[in-house]
């Protein structure tokens, strides 16, 4: 525990950092273009709604009809950060989308934290007190997600027929609050269990955000401790490839095809930073749901590995280290024994899971490489909206760089435009291909573009039901 102070300052500087960008505060907005937001015709709304939210409004002096209904991302209750009503993912992007003509409206939600049980509704709201406001109906109406709000996002396509017409969601947690816990605890089961298993770490439960710290710390320090040993790199590997963990450092090239050493560095690093984030951030999600919500007795991890891109890394890091991995994924599938707590597992499938029965248009964006919200959500979600008979209704778009919600102006423009087509015309005319999408952007001289074609691999903990089937169904959820 003596690692606890230490690592709980690096967690929060990271939260905040992550908690800036996703709930739309960029260090990166340069100062020109909070001055072009400043300099131009804008009239600005604000408000405060029954129930606590408070939201934000700005429409051009030229404004072209639309209103971009936005929905912010994740704020940790224990980050630090104010809890303000944001209206576009960042300045420089918000100062783009007012010059074009678009009016912007969003608010806090009701509170910080895992916000879904009030958001969706928040946002409505807040899209009827806009309008109040304004005195004018908008044209067309499109809500426009980061992150925590990309789920949000997902949500209001589902139930905003009538007042929303389309739904951009960037970087999402598509797949939804029930897979994103579960993927989560696997990985730190394994760590609990391979690379510290004289200790007994507390992976969910949380009475307080000390708890949910403590255990960050002895993660962190098992993988930091595990990656000096061959056989703690091989089960580094094996946690980062059922995390989801990116090869593909920030400051360096990705790794050539097979070069499983430095996939496996890459990963570590990536793993090693986002514990901490993600870690304390399930503490929110347990307390906006009453209860414990994830689980993995009933786990096969044999056949979970057998799902991920990441296996054959795996398999060679074990090789390398002369250990058994079938041995040790079967010791994991027989110490599985998490349950969760029925009562919060329904509520987080009644407030924080698509199912994919869209009303309207949606268009995804992701970076082919997200830390936080692995790309592979977008194949869950594409799987849900499929079995829901509304496929032709949905596009997805992909960016090739690393990190969580990194999009330039220019590509988030480019995805609204080619969303607002499919809206005025009912067709999306291969504006969502990737060479359509990468031209758009490049014309608007915004920051340049990386949109390339890209099929996104399996979710490994993907589930949209309470009902699924092992190995995502708990066992006695309605």
């Amino acid at each position: 525990m003596r690692h606890v102070p230490g690592i709980r300052l690096r967690s929060a500087l990271l939260i905040s950092a992550v908690a800036m960008a996703a709930f739309g505060v960029s260090p990166m907005a340069s100062a020109a273009a909070v001055r072009t937001a400043a300099s131009a015709a804008v009239t600005a709304y604000s408000g405060s709604l029954p129930n606590g939210t408070t939201w934000k409004a700005e429409i051009p002096a030229a404004w072209n009809g639309t209103l971009l209904l936005y929905s912010h991302g994740y704020l940790p209750t224990f980050a630090g950060v104010p809890n303000l009503p944001a209206n576009a993912p960042d300045p420089r992007t918000g100062a783009a989308l007012l010059a074009a003509g678009y009016g912007l409206t969003g608010s806090s939600y009701a509170a910080a934290g895992w916000a879904l049980n009030t958001a969706p509704r928040d946002q409505l709201d807040t899209l009827a007190a806009t309008v109040t406001a304004i005195g004018r109906r908008p044209h067309r109406v499109l809500a426009v997600g980061t992150s925590m709000g990309g789920l949000v996002t997902a949500k209001l396509a589902e139930i905003g027929r009538g007042k929303i017409h389309g739904a951009l969601s960037t970087c999402g947690i598509v797949a939804g609050g029930a897979a994103l816990g579960n993927y989560q605890l696997d990985a730190e089961f394994s760590i609990s269990r391979l690379l510290a298993p004289r200790q007994h770490i507390k992976l969910a439960g949380y009475a307080t955000v000390n708890e949910a710290f403590a255990t960050t710390s002895a993660l962190v320090a098992a993988v930091t401790q595990g990656q000096t040993t061959a056989a703690g790199r091989a089960r580094v590997a094996l946690a980062s490839a059922l995390y989801h963990a990116p090869s593909w450092p920030a400051d360096r090239p990705a790794p050539a095809p097979g070069d499983h050493d430095a996939i496996q560095l890459g990963q570590y690093e990536w793993l090693r930073q986002s514990l901490q984030f993600t870690t304390p951030a399930r503490f929110d999600i347990e307390t906006s749901v009453g209860g414990q919500p994830a689980w993995n007795k009933g786990v096969d991890y044999r056949r979970l590995l057998e799902k991920s891109a990441d296996r054959e890394t795996v398999r060679a890091m074990y090789r390398k280290a002369g250990l058994d991995l079938r041995a040790e994924l079967d010791h994991l599938t027989r110490d599985a024994s998490l349950t969760a707590d029925p009562v919060a597992v329904r509520r987080l499938f009644a407030t924080s899971v698509p199912l994919g029965r869209l009303q309207m248009p949606v268009l995804t964006v992701h970076t082919t490489t997200d830390q936080l919200v692995p790309v592979q959500q977008e194949d869950a979600y594409r799987n849900a909206v499929s079995r829901s008979g509304r496929s032709g209704l949905l596009r997805q778009a992909y960016v090739a760089r690393q990190g969580h919600c990194s999009f330039t102006p220019a590509e988030l423009l480019a995805a609204l435009y080619a969303l607002e087509h499919r809206v005025k015309t009912g067709r999306w005319d291969a504006k969502t291909s990737a060479g359509a999408l990468q031209r758009a952007a490049l014309r608007l001289n915004l920051g340049g573009a990386a949109y390339v074609p890209y099929r996104p691999g399996n979710l490994l903990r993907e589930s949209f039901s309470a009902n699924d089937g092992i190995p995502f169904a708990y066992p006695g959820t309605p």
